[in-house]
């Protein structure tokens, strides 16, 4: 799986009605620690089949952003089943972003065979 980019127009299907957790990825093109956990987001889209990881630009879709209290990027939220399990915000390297996923949906995580 790659990273895919979700809309306001998106969200409440590709999140809160998806099988499976969701990782939402909040950030900015202008967001210089947003740049820097994009590849390691994309390496763990690759790596693990049990989460699904999304992005959503905030400047062009502010509606569910702001639903969710997001005040600053990079927020990072794990969905399953329409709720909110856990919440990171700010820059963390790629081990850290996996052990948080692995912490937040337990044994359902799933890595690739390396």
């Amino acid at each position: 799986m790659t990273t895919k980019t979700i809309t306001d127009a998106s969200f409440t299907t590709d999140v809160l009605e998806a099988d499976g957790p969701v990782l939402v990825d909040f950030w900015a093109p202008w967001c210089g620690p947003c740049k820097q956990i994009a590849p390691s987001l994309e390496a763990i889209s690759e790596e693990n089949n049990a989460i699904s990881i999304t992005k959503m630009d905030i400047d062009e879709n502010p509606d569910f952003p702001g639903k969710f209290g997001v005040r600053g990027v990079p927020t990072m939220m794990i969905f399953k089943d329409g709720e909110v399990l856990s919440t990171a915000v700010g820059a963390r390297p790629k081990t850290a972003i996996e052990a948080w996923i692995s912490e937040t949906i337990g044994s359902e995580t799933q890595q690739a065979s390396a």
